[in-house]
C-alpha cells in the first residue's frame, strides 16, 4: 500500500472512530494486511453507519473529500454502499453500510486494531484474516467466480495464516454466506 492510500484510509477511519461509528478495513487493504501485499485502486470498509451519522461524517471528511450526501442517506437506509473521493489523491473510499445478518454483526465484532503507519498513535481497525477471506469468497461468488484477483487473495491469506485461522467460524459463516464449497476448494487448493 502507498503511503497516501494509507493516510487517505485513516483520515476516513478516523472520521468514523471520532463518531463512535463501529468499523472495519476490509477488501484488498485487509488481505495485505492477513496475507500477500497487491495493488489496489480503492480501500474498503464495512461500517455500521446510520442516518444520523451522516452528515456529521460528511463534515468531518470536510472538503479533503467528495462525499454525496443524498448518495450516503440512500445507502444506509438500503445496507449498500457509497463512495469517498480524497480530493487531492483522488483515492477512493468504499463504505459498505452493515447489513442487519449475522456476519456483518460478526464482522465488527471481531474486527481487531493494527498499526497501519509509522505513526504508533494511529491504528486502525481490520477485519479479522477469516472475515476477510469469507468477504472475498462472497465478492468472488457474487461475480460469477471469474475474478483471479479475490482467488489469490483468499488463498494468499490462507497460506500465510495456516493453522492460526479458527476453521471452525469459518466454516459455520461459509454456510450462512452460501460459499461453503468454494471455502474447502480454496482449504484444499492452499494446502
Amino acid at each position: 500500500m502507498l503511503a497516501e492510500q494509507i493516510a487517505v484510509t485513516m483520515m476516513v477511519a478516523e472520521a468514523l472512530d471520532s463518531l463512535g461509528v463501529p468499523y472495519a478495513i476490509g477488501g484488498s487493504f485487509a488481505s495485505a494486511v492477513h496475507g500477500v501485499m497487491r495493488a489496489t485502486m480503492d480501500a474498503d470498509l464495512v461500517a455500521d453507519l446510520r442516518l444520523e451519522h451522516v452528515e456529521p461524517l460528511a463534515r468531518a471528511l470536510g472538503d479533503a473529500f467528495y462525499a454525496d450526501v443524498e448518495m450516503m442517506r440512500d445507502a444506509v437506509r438500503r445496507h449498500s454502499s457509497f463512495n469517498l473521493i480524497h480530493l487531492d489523491t483522488m483515492f477512493k473510499v468504499d463504505v459498505f453500510v452493515a447489513r442487519p445478518r449475522a456476519f456483518d454483526r460478526s464482522q465488527l465484532a471481531r474486527r481487531q486494531l493494527y498499526l497501519l503507519s509509522e505513526d504508533p498513535e494511529r491504528r486502525a481497525y481490520v477485519t479479522s484474516a477469516e472475515d476477510v477471506v469469507l468477504s472475498k469468497l462472497e465478492w468472488y461468488r457474487m461475480g460469477g467466480e471469474t475474478s483471479d484477483r479475490q482467488w489469490r487473495d483468499v488463498l494468499g491469506v490462507l497460506k500465510v495464516q495456516g493453522d492460526r485461522l479458527d476453521r471452525d467460524y469459518m466454516r459455520r459463516m461459509a454456510g450462512e454466506l452460501n460459499v461453503a464449497d468454494l471455502l474447502e476448494q480454496a482449504f484444499e487448493e492452499a494446502g
